[in-house]
């Protein structure tokens, strides 16, 4: 189909016209909700990734409270390992016990399976998972 010279096209695509698509957030009323959505989801972003690293922060410092605990014992027993954390917990003064930011217990294995280790002491992280990698030592 031709077009006849000297007829204006009638039908008009909103990408066509100029500033077509862009006409509809210049208006009063979508502008500012718009930048208001964007503050919030950037102020929740943040404080979810703020509240992940708190976490994760909390979680090193029990570890190394629980490091200095098993080391106390094993120091007044002779180098023996302890059968559990909760042992270390009693008789080192700890009652609360030993537990990561995310309420789950803390790993301890001893001996270690690494080299140069006496025993190992790990926290799931944020996620749970066993040996993920997301894993607090």
């Amino acid at each position: 189909m031709r077009l006849r010279r000297g007829t204006e096209q009638r039908i008009f695509f909103p990408w066509e016209n100029r500033d077509g698509l862009l006409r509809r957030f210049r208006t009063g009323r979508v502008r500012p909700f718009l930048i208001a959505l964007s503050v919030v989801g950037f102020v929740v972003l943040v404080g979810v990734r703020e509240r992940r690293r708190a976490g994760v922060r909390q979680t090193r410092a029990t570890l190394l409270d629980a490091r200095v605990a098993v080391d106390s014992y094993m120091a007044g027993h002779d180098g023996g390992c302890p059968e559990t954390l909760a042992e270390v917990a009693t008789a080192t003064g700890f009652e609360r016990g030993f537990a990561d930011a995310w309420g789950r217990p803390l790993r301890f294995t001893c001996p270690s399976h690494r080299e140069g280790l006496a025993y190992d002491l790990t926290s799931d992280g944020p996620d749970g998972k066993p040996g993920g990698l997301d894993r607090i030592q």
